[in-house]
C-alpha cells in the first residue's frame, strides 16, 4: 500500500471511528445556549416589544414577510398571548437544559426551534451576533456535543457502571419525551403549520425518526453490527457539522476583514474612532474618550483588527500562530462587549471562536472547574460519586441520537 492510500485509509478511519472535537463541541454548546439564555432573560421585560404583539414589526408585517421568504417560526402558528408566552418560556427552558447537557439531542432540536421562531418573527431586531446564533443553532443539531461536560455523559457513565454490576437500566424519560414531541410534530404537520420552509420540518422529522431507530437498534438488535453502523453514520454527520462550523467561523472573519479593506475609513486608519463616539455604542463615554485620545492608538487598533481578521483563516495551518491570534480575537471581543456595549454579540463570537481552542487547554480548564466543584461539594458536606467523574472523559461516554 502506497503512502497516499495509507493516508486516505487513516483519514477515513479517523472520520468514522470517533466524533472529533468532544471538548470543542461541548464548549460551543455551552457558549451558544448560555448566550441565548442570558439574552432572553435580560429582555424578558421587553419580550412583547421585541417579538410579541406590542412590537413595531406587527403580526401583519411578519405574516407578509414570512409568506414571501417562507421562513420557519412557530410564533406565526397563533397570534394569542398565551401561545407567545409558551414559545418564549420554551426557548428559555431548552436553552438552560441544552447548556446543562440534559437529553442533548432533543434539546438541541428544541433550542433551534426556539431561536428560529423568535428571530424569524422579528428579523430586524437582531445584530451580527444573532445571525451567528441563527446558523449555529442549526449546526448544533448535527453534532454529538454531549460527550463531555454534560448530564448525558454522567448518565451514560452511571448506566455503564450499572451494566458492569449486572443491573438492568431502563430509560423511561427518553421514550416518553420522544412520544410527546412526536405527537406535537404530527399535529403541527396535519394542521398545515409546517408549510413553507421545507428544510426545518424535514430536519425535525429526520431527527425524530433517527431517535426511534437508535433506540430500537440498541434494544432489539441481537448483533452489534447495526449499532456500529449507526455509530459510524453519526460520527460522520458530527464531523461534517464540526467542519462546517469551523468553515463558517473562518468565512465570517475573512469576509469581514476583506470588506473592511474596501472601506475608506479602514484604509486611512480612523474607522475605530467613529463607533466609539456614537451614543448608541457608548455606554462608557469617558472610556471611549480615553481610548481615542491617541491617534496612533486608533490607527494601530484599526489596522490590527483588519490584519487579524484577514489572516486568521490562513493561520490554521500553524498551531502556535493560530493560538496567538485566537487569544487576540477573544480579547478583542471582550473589549467590544464592554466598550461598545455589545455583550451578546461578543459572547456569540467568542463561542464561535471556541471551536479552535486547543484540546489540552480545554482539558486543563475542565480539570480546574472539576476541582473547584469538588471543593465546593466537600465544604457543603457532599461527596462526589465515583461514577460521576467519568463524564470528564470523552472515551467514557456513548452519546448519540438516543440522547
Amino acid at each position: 500500500m502506497n503512502r497516499f492510500s495509507l493516508a486516505v485509509s487513516r483519514g477515513i478511519a479517523r472520520v468514522t471511528e470517533a466524533a472529533l472535537g468532544p471538548y470543542q463541541t461541548a464548549v460551543i454548546r455551552i457558549g451558544f445556549s448560555a448566550t441565548w439564555l442570558l439574552f432572553l432573560l435580560r429582555e424578558f421585560p421587553h419580550r412583547h416589544e421585541l417579538y410579541g404583539p406590542d412590537g413595531p414589526w406587527s403580526w401583519g408585517l411578519a405574516e407578509q414577510l414570512i409568506g414571501t421568504n417562507k421562513a420557519f417560526t412557530a410564533l406565526m402558528w397563533s397570534d394569542g398571548g398565551i401561545w407567545f408566552e409558551s414559545v418564549y418560556l420554551l426557548a428559555v427552558l431548552t436553552s438552560a437544559l441544552l447548556m446543562l447537557g440534559w437529553r442533548t439531542r432533543t434539546m438541541s432540536v428544541l433550542f433551534m426551534v426556539g431561536v428560529l421562531s423568535l428571530q424569524n418573527r422579528s428579523v430586524f431586531m437582531g445584530d451580527g451576533g444573532d445571525n451567528v446564533l441563527h446558523l449555529m443553532s442549526v449546526y448544533l443539531v448535527f453534532t454529538r456535543c454531549a460527550q463531555v461536560w454534560s448530564l448525558d455523559a454522567r448518565r451514560a457513565a452511571r448506566a455503564r457502571a450499572a451494566h458492569a454490576r449486572g443491573e438492568r437500566v431502563t430509560d423511561r424519560t427518553g421514550p416518553v419525551l420522544w412520544g410527546v414531541l412526536g405527537f406535537v410534530l404530527i399535529g403541527a404537520t396535519l394542521a398545515g403549520r409546517m408549510e413553507g420552509d421545507r428544510l426545518i420540518p424535514a430536519l425535525l422529522w429526520t431527527v425524530w425518526v433517527a431517535q426511534a431507530l437508535w433506540w430500537l437498534t440498541g434494544r432489539r438488535a441481537k448483533a452489534g453490527e447495526p449499532r456500529i453502523m449507526l455509530d459510524v453514520v453519526t460520527n460522520i454527520v458530527h464531523n461534517g457539522a464540526l467542519f462546517v462550523i469551523m468553515a463558517e467561523a473562518c468565512l465570517i472573519y475573512a469576509t469581514a476583514g476583506w470588506y473592511k479593506i474596501q472601506g475608506s475609513r479602514w484604509q486611512d486608519g480612523t474607522a475605530v474612532y467613529y463607533p466609539l463616539h456614537l451614543e448608541y455604542f457608548s455606554p462608557w463615554p469617558g472610556l471611549a474618550d480615553l481610548l481615542t485620545a491617541s491617534g496612533t492608538m486608533v490607527m494601530l487598533v484599526t489596522y490590527g483588527t483588519v490584519l487579524v481578521q484577514v489572516a486568521f483563516p490562513f493561520t490554521l495551518f500553524n498551531r502556535r500562530v493560530k493560538n496567538v491570534l485566537l487569544a487576540v480575537m477573544i480579547t478583542e471581543h471582550a473589549v467590544i462587549a464592554v466598550v461598545l456595549g455589545l455583550p451578546f454579540f461578543s459572547l456569540a463570537m467568542i463561542a464561535a471562536d471556541a471551536v479552535f481552542l486547543p484540546t489540552g487547554f480545554l482539558r486543563r480548564l475542565g480539570g480546574r472547574a472539576a476541582r473547584a466543584r469538588d471543593r465546593l461539594l466537600r465544604r457543603g458536606g457532599l461527596a462526589q460519586a465515583p461514577d460521576q467523574q467519568a463524564h470528564e472523559r470523552p472515551e467514557a461516554t456513548h452519546v448519540g441520537f438516543g440522547t
